[in-house]
């Protein structure tokens, strides 16, 4: 029993002296630390902690700036989508504007020209139909009879003839274009007056044939509508002439034409609802 408890004494004594002696040396350290004596020991460990630390800083750095990219790039990505969209309906509106000012032009220029053209009554109509091929070229307007059209009424634009109506229903009617194989226009040239007809073509191009062979023919002359045959009002602008040459005959000239109109994208139209055209045939059967 005695060795046991003079053990348990030792081991308690041992304890308490190094617990004495270590705070001794921690107080030798503070002290000596404040005084500047373990300066250059502390400089020396101060190295490889600055390097840890350095480490650990750029770890901290690379995972922050890792995660504030993320987050960048989802915000970006979340504008992106944002101003795309708004791209999207901007660019819808614009179209539509822009359809608006089109419209608006051509509309303009046919009420400028149904202003200017004194006596003449016009019906405008939409083009709802387009059926032009190298047989036929021809187009569908949603006016009909009882818009007051009846077969034969010319069609114009502000910038010049277009075709006549040949056929009717109650809300749509069929124009031959001019540059239809099968339409034949009485025409003149403005300046000289010397004659001729105005005949489309398969590609749907205009040809002025028969003028006489001492017509002074020049590039650029504009031809208009002669009213010769009663099919259309006199002096509807058709075209300007682009180039002239002699006849495979050798009897007349043929002239080029160049339409001021694009028959092919017409849109608007003026059916001039006061012409009536004249039936020559009739007096050739009473002349008879």
């Amino acid at each position: 029993m005695s060795l046991r408890s003079g053990s348990g004494r030792g081991g308690r004594s041992n304890r308490v002296t190094l617990l004495i002696v270590a705070l001794l040396i921690a107080v030798g350290l503070i002290g000596a630390s404040t005084t500047g004596l373990l300066a250059p020991l502390e400089d020396i460990l101060t190295i490889p902690l600055n390097a840890v630390s350095g480490v650990f800083n750029r770890i901290s750095l690379g995972v922050t700036d890792t995660f504030t990219r993320f987050n960048d790039v989802q915000t970006l990505q979340t504008r992106i989508a944002d101003l795309e969209t708004a791209l999207a309906l901007y660019q819808s509106e614009l179209v539509e504007l822009r359809e608006k000012a089109s419209d608006y032009d051509r509309l303009a220029n046919l009420l400028d020209y149904v202003q200017g053209a004194r006596g003449q009554e016009f019906v405008t109509a939409d083009v709802i139909g387009n059926d032009q091929s190298a047989v036929l070229r021809t187009i569908i307007i949603n006016r009909g009879s009882r818009d007051g059209l009846t077969v034969g009424m010319p069609a114009v634009t502000g910038q010049g003839l277009v075709g006549r109506i040949i056929n009717v229903s109650a809300g749509a009617s069929r124009i031959l274009l001019i540059s239809d194989p099968s339409s034949s226009v009485s025409a003149r040239l403005q300046t000289t007056r010397d004659e001729g007809a105005v005949i489309g073509q398969a590609a749907g191009t205009l040809l002025m044939e028969f003028i006489p062979l001492d017509a002074q023919v020049r590039s650029g002359d504009l031809v208009i509508t002669s009213g010769l045959g009663g099919n259309f009002p006199p002096d509807q602008v058709i075209g300007q002439v682009t180039n002239v040459r002699f006849a495979a005959s050798g009897l007349y000239q043929v002239a080029q034409v160049r339409s001021l109109v694009d028959l092919d994208t017409l849109e608007f139209i003026l059916v001039v609802i006061d012409f009536q055209p004249v039936d020559l045939g009739a007096l050739d059967v009473g002349a008879s």
